[in-house]
């Protein structure tokens, strides 16, 4: 059993001898598939950027971008609901979807290379985006069933998380090479490889079932709990400000020099890697609901900094302070939910919040993309708007909940019988209203 905190160090793990040595563990061969996937990503974003999508004047281009970012999303949006119950009991329906969708992304990459001057590139390249979404949500779900115990849940995303921010400045210097040599088309080749690859490596993910049952009453009543929806209604706002700033920047930086915007996603991933080891210290010292709003605060500190310094400067220190709020702001949702919603099935519900993030992300970047031109100083100040928001709604919805919980009856038939101090699972931390 884990403690109620969620966040716990793991036993150092034992020596491995003789043929046990080149064994590989279930979570290992999802987290080398996991870095070649994040590689692919960064390719795929500085091949775009010396493309014609981002040539177009902007104005132009809008209507476009906005039709082929929606028509991608949409499928997600309306078949998740039917289709992901389906995937969750059958025996490696993830794992399979890792496959397909990596699979997909190295072909549309391939047949983009012939395409990069021309409108045809509109649907291929959100057809790519679309594709990285749904990746999203089913290694969502893989996660938990690689791992032996809950102890090691939020470990395994950290590290997972370490490996994206490894991976994206590497990306940038092998893009960076590959442009010099044969400009985008030769970098989008290098990112058919790598996701090639990536699609070779999940096959080799066990195929496990990531729900044997449907959902428990017990599950859902605790997925409703008044901590659970707060703070995912922060994670989805967070994930909102990333789609936002994404798109703001990408655009931004189209009409400059490949380099800087290689440089925009080689700190977007020193972001990512601080966030992961910023985490768990930050855990330390904190509860996860206080852990949100130190992240949150942040976001707003550091976005009104990037709107009065503006330039590439702001540029880089956006990139690294939506990168560090989202890293770590996941990793303390993680955690939450394995402590407020105990009966619940770790793949499913993680599978489940991850699809309604990606569709925050997807109306963040719709933002930008509908209301261009939009200078980066007021999308600074918008994120940094953005953030207190969320961190004063968050604050006010943990205020009521304990009041509710102070003045609520006795017994309430609707509670979960998790623990004493759980009304809805919702579990009160007396030091967070001191």
């Amino acid at each position: 059993m884990s403690e109620p905190s969620g966040w716990q160090p793991l036993s150092k793990p034992k020596r491995r001898l003789g043929a046990d040595a080149f064994r590989l563990s279930p979570f290992t061969k999802l987290a080398r598939a996991h870095v070649l996937v994040a590689t692919g990503d960064a390719l795929v974003t500085i091949a775009l950027a010396g493309s014609l999508f981002f040539d177009l004047d902007p104005n132009d281009a809008r209507w476009k971008v906005f039709l082929y970012l929606a028509l991608t999303m949409a499928p997600l949006a309306l078949v998740a609901p039917f289709i992901g119950p389906a995937l969750d009991r059958s025996h490696g329906g993830r794992r399979w979807m890792i496959v397909a969708v990596n699979a997909v992304r190295a072909i549309v990459c391939l047949v983009m290379l012939d395409d990069l001057d021309s409108l045809v590139l509109f649907p291929q390249a959100f057809t790519v985006l679309a594709m990285g979404k749904a990746y999203g949500v089913a290694r969502s779900a893989v996660v938990p069933t690689v791992v032996r115990t809950d102890r090691e849940l939020v470990d395994a995303n950290s590290k997972l998380q370490l490996l994206s921010g490894l991976a994206a400045p590497a990306a940038g210097v092998i893009g960076g090479i590959a442009y010099l040599i044969a400009r985008s088309p030769g970098v989008l080749a290098v990112a058919v490889v790598m996701y090639s690859a990536a699609t070779v490596a999940a096959l080799r993910i066990p195929t496990t079932q990531v729900a044997a049952m449907p959902v428990s009453e017990a599950e859902a009543a605790e997925l409703r709990g008044v901590g659970v929806l707060l703070a995912a209604s922060a994670m989805g706002l967070i994930r909102g400000m990333v789609g936002f700033l994404t798109f703001l920047l990408l655009f931004d930086l189209r009409e400059e020099d490949p380099w800087k915007l290689g440089l925009a996603v080689g700190v977007t991933g020193a972001g990512a890697l601080a966030g992961s080891v910023l985490a768990p210290k930050l855990r330390e010292r904190m509860a996860e609901e206080r852990m949100l709003m130190f992240l949150l605060g942040l976001t707003v500190g550091l976005g009104l900094a990037a709107a009065y310094l503006g330039g590439l400067a702001a540029a880089a220190v956006m990139s690294v302070t939506v990168a560090v709020v989202s890293t770590g702001g996941k990793l303390a949702f993680d955690s939450l939910v394995q402590r407020d919603a105990p009966d619940a099935n770790r793949g499913r519900s993680f599978a489940r919040f991850e699809v309604r993030f990606q569709l925050v992300w997807v109306i963040g970047a719709m933002i930008p993309i509908l209301l261009l031109p939009i200078p980066t100083r007021v999308g600074y100040l918008a994120i940094a708007g953005t953030g207190v928001f969320a961190l004063v709604s968050y604050r006010l919805g943990q205020r009521a909940a304990r009041r509710d919980h102070d003045e609520g009856p006795a017994a309430d038939p609707t509670m979960v019988d998790v623990d004493r101090t759980t009304v809805q699972g919702f579990t009160p931390n007396p030091t967070l209203f001191d």
